[in-house]
């Protein structure tokens, strides 16, 4: 009985595509028509009822446990398949009435206090900084990357979002700038090193706090850079500047006046802010259950609706809105190759069930990119409508694009 309504359920999936099925019981089937063409063994029916039960987290953590394979092990084929089927109206009514669901709930899963929050960090930044050195770039950035080009090395990229930023924030030596969850501290050592600014970043992250603060001092830029162990909203200081690269996607849909109110009060009155975020280009959603359980939790992705209209109540003024599309995908097809290369090193630091967790969210959030709603927002916000040209033109003075 439980294949039977299995098969339903993928049939109302998967039209564009073949994804053909063999099932714990022998039995097999395909659904759709056309290329690509996909295969999956599932090996017990437990798979089977979980994944009627909940979709998205289920075959995932089949796919984790072992329990879901696919035919070359072709994660980015079975993923890019489901998402381009989904992103057409292809879903079974269990996935609409879970997202209905979802919705409402979400006061409650993506409330983020400063408790909460900080341990909402840990539970993925405090993890082994021997993972991250397998992926990332020599800066550890980890968020979305700018391609200029096809060629550019990962390293190029990053370096080029960090100067993309700087330029919007039209930095003159001396002023005082803020980075919100700073991670590393790759974005401030930057900022100081190249355009003479004084950086306080903030984080939650225990590793993170120290190994930024460690770079510092080995750059001997204690005196320009500094690093806290703390939540954005205890801050008493006004800055200059305020950036914010990859950190408001943790702050939760219930936060979100709380945030831009925040970033309003310590910003001065002829101050640029530039936030830069992972978002949706579709309306309000959730968060994926699997991603909330296992990779961020609290997190959420925002509409552009959402920040605007968060925005617009905090009396700041949006003063230029960029959408980059495919450069995350690019950035995460980049981090996925390399961790591939260090997957043995990967697993003695973890364990198989972990390795297969991490590639199956770095490929989840690639196809995303490239055949779903996800794409980054970058805003520029000021408390006065003049604080900044009314021209892109000072960017790239030199005609770069």
């Amino acid at each position: 009985m439980w294949e039977r309504i299995f098969e339903r359920l993928v049939r109302s999936i998967v039209v564009d595509g073949t994804l053909r099925i063999t099932l714990p019981s022998g039995r097999r089937f395909a659904a759709g028509s056309g290329a690509p063409e996909v295969a999956a063994t599932i090996h017990d029916e437990a798979t089977v009822r979980r994944i009627l039960a909940n979709p998205d987290l289920a075959t995932a953590e089949g796919y984790m446990d072992g329990r879901l394979t696919l035919e070359n092990d072709d994660l980015r084929g079975f993923l890019g398949m489901v998402l381009t089927n989904m992103r057409k109206g292809h879903r079974h009514w269990s996935q609409d009435a879970q997202i209905a669901i979802g919705r409402h709930l979400r006061r409650f899963s993506q409330f983020n206090p400063m408790d909460r929050a900080r341990k909402n960090v840990a539970h993925h930044y405090d993890l082994s900084s021997d993972l991250y050195d397998l992926f990332l770039d020599e800066d550890r950035q980890y968020s979305c990357a700018y391609f200029r080009s096809d060629n550019d090395t990962l390293e190029q990229a990053q370096l080029q979002k960090k100067r993309h930023i700087a330029r919007k924030l039209q930095l003159e030596p001396g002023m005082r700038v803020l980075d919100i969850g700073c991670g590393w501290g790759g974005m401030a050592l930057t900022l100081a090193e190249e355009f003479g600014v004084e950086v306080l970043g903030v984080t939650l992250s225990t590793e993170q706090h120290a190994m930024a603060t460690k770079r510092a001092r080995d750059r001997d830029l204690s005196d320009r850079v500094a690093f806290r162990l703390q939540d954005y909203r205890a801050i008493p200081e006004t800055f200059d500047r305020i950036v914010s690269v990859g950190m408001f996607e943790h702050v939760g849909q219930p936060h979100y006046d709380e945030y831009f109110g925040k970033v309003r009060d310590m910003l001065a009155p002829d101050g640029v802010a530039l936030i830069h975020t992972i978002g949706r280009s579709n309306p309000p959603g959730i968060t994926s259950p699997f991603i909330a359980k296992y990779i961020f939790p609290g997190g959420y992705l925002p509409a552009l609706s959402e920040m605007s209209a968060a925005i617009e109540r905090q009396e700041l003024v949006s003063t230029d809105i960029e959408v980059w599309r495919l450069h995350y995908a690019k950035t995460l097809n980049h981090w996925e190759r390399r961790f591939a290369a260090g997957w043995e090193t990967a697993k003695a630091l973890y364990d198989t069930r972990f390795c297969r967790m991490w590639k199956y969210y770095l490929v989840v959030s690639e196809m995303s990119f490239v055949h779903g709603a996800q794409v980054v927002f970058q805003a520029q916000l000021t408390r006065r409508n003049d604080a900044v040209p009314i021209t892109r033109d000072y960017m790239y003075p030199d005609g770069l694009a």
